[in-house]
Order: C-alpha cells, then sequence, then structure tokens
C-alpha cells in the first residue's frame, strides 16, 4: 500500500494527464498526497482528472509543442500554487509504419510531441526552479522503445531515444542546483495508444490484433500486458525521496522484456 504521507506538501505537475499512463501517474502522486495540476492537450480530459482526485482540481490544456504555452501554464502554476516540487513530462504520441513509408509529418509529429515536448516542458520547470534557488524533480516518460529499436516503430524509437539522453544530460548539468531528472521506460502498457498500435501492426504484418496482443505478452517475462498502474508506482518511486541518490536513470518498467 501507498504511503499517503510519502508526497505530502509537494506540488506536482503533470503532463499527458487525461488518460493512460498520465491518468495514472496524477492518480500516484495524488494519492501519495500530493497536489497536482494536470495537464493534456485536451483540456476537457484533463479537467475531468483533476476533478476525479482533488476537491480544488487544478488543470489546463496545454499543447506541449508550443514553448509560449508551456510558459504560460508555468507561469500559472508558480502563480497559483506558489511553486513547484515536481514535474512528471508525460505527454506523447505514436504512429506506426515501415520506415520507407514513414512521411515527414509522422517523423514531425513524433519528434515534436515526444522529443520537443519533454525539452519544452523541462526547460520551463529547470528555468523557474534555478530563478527561486530552489530544487526540484522531473520524471520524463521515455519507453522500452527507448532501449531497443522498435520494428515499424523507427521514428517513436528516435523520439524516446532523445528523451532518455536529454534526460541523462540534463540531470548532469543541473544536479549542482539540487534538481534530479530521472526517465521511465515502460514496456506494453494497456491504454488506448495500445489498441490503436495493436491494430495497426496487426494490419502491417498481417496478423489478427490477438495474435499481436498474445505476442506482446509472450515477450513479457512476468507474462501479462502492462498496466498504467505499473508504470505510475515507479514514477512515485522517481518523484519521491525514496529515490533521492538516483538522477539521470532510465528504468525498466517493462516487465523484464527489457533488462539494460
Amino acid at each position: 500500500m501507498i504511503n499517503a504521507k510519502l508526497l505530502e506538501g509537494r506540488l506536482a505537475l503533470v503532463t499527458g494527464g487525461g488518460s493512460g499512463i498520465g491518468r495514472a501517474i496524477v492518480a500516484a502522486l495524488a494519492g501519495a498526497g500530493a497536489r497536482v495540476f494536470v495537464t493534456d492537450k485536451n483540456g476537457e480530459a484533463a479537467a475531468a482528472v483533476a476533478r476525479e482526485f482533488d476537491r480544488k482540481p487544478l488543470s489546463a490544456a496545454l499543447d506541449v509543442t508550443d514553448a509560449a504555452a508551456t510558459a504560460q501554464v508555468f507561469d500559472e502554476v508558480w502563480k497559483r500554487l506558489g511553486g513547484l516540487d515536481i514535474v512528471c513530462a508525460n505527454a506523447g504520441i505514436s504512429t506506426m509504419n515501415q520506415v520507407v513509408d514513414i512521411t515527414e509529418a509522422e517523423w514531425d509529429a513524433n519528434m515534436d510531441v515526444n522529443a520537443k515536448g519533454v525539452f519544452l516542458t523541462n526547460q520551463a520547470a529547470v528555468r523557474r526552479w534555478r530563478q527561486a534557488d530552489r530544487p526540484g524533480v522531473i520524471v520524463n516518460t521515455a519507453s522500452l522503445a527507448a532501449k531497443v529499436g522498435a520494428p515499424l516503430l523507427a521514428h517513436y524509437s528516435a523520439s524516446k531515444f532523445a528523451v532518455l539522453g536529454f534526460t541523462q544530460a540534463l540531470a548532469r548539468e543541473v544536479s549542482k542546483h539540487g534538481i534530479r531528472v530521472n526517465c521511465v521506460c515502460p514496456g506494453f502498457v494497456r491504454t488506448g495508444m495500445q489498441e490503436r498500435e495493436i491494430v495497426w501492426e496487426a494490419k502491417l504484418r498481417g496478423m489478427t490484433p490477438e495474435a499481436v496482443r498474445q505476442e506482446y505478452i509472450s515477450l513479457t517475462p512476468l507474462g501479462r500486458i502492462e498496466e498504467p498502474e505499473d508504470v505510475a508506482d515507479i514514477v512515485l518511486f522517481l518523484a519521491s525521496d525514496l529515490s533521492r541518490f538516483l538522477t539521470g536513470e532510465a528504468v525498466n518498467a517493462s516487465g523484464g522484456v527489457s533488462m539494460d
């Protein structure tokens, strides 16, 4: 059972918090006592999740690829909450195709949301922490595809490898300011994104969606599809003082699919 006081008094912001892994992260942080500001490109989804876990909900629509909008949201958070302790840069997208068929638009969209979005979110947080001379914790959502190049997801893998490298570089740069930066690498997680990917992969490989799903399970030593809560609990650990001596880490949350 999660200690309800593990993050008592902490202030957190989560991007991509309107569904899937993001919603589970909000639930985990709030359940451990944090006040969570929920953001998502879908502002209504963000507001709904915020209402679910806070009697005084805090939320905003946020396109993480927009630097000005990201800065504005962070300014709003600082104004309303007086600061932040934890930032979870979780917003992400995926498409699936063979490399020869990936369009520039697909490449750009994956890199913009998954890599640039993490950069802009992290940058906004670090700027304000340094200005306020206060410590902070960042947890970025990378992927199993940041550890092992994924066929049919080359552009997505590239964006997530970027998240991993950026996390390590930033961690080295800001550690002297008391800021920790880590990322989590989920595997085959049961989300709406996964359901779309299963259909795409089945079509591209001439399989049934159920056959794809069973292959995911067979590749996972722990023998089941991962749930968003499996990821969120690791994010909670990385956001808390239990991980106080970890920075620059890319923590696998894949059920054993990747052990590197």
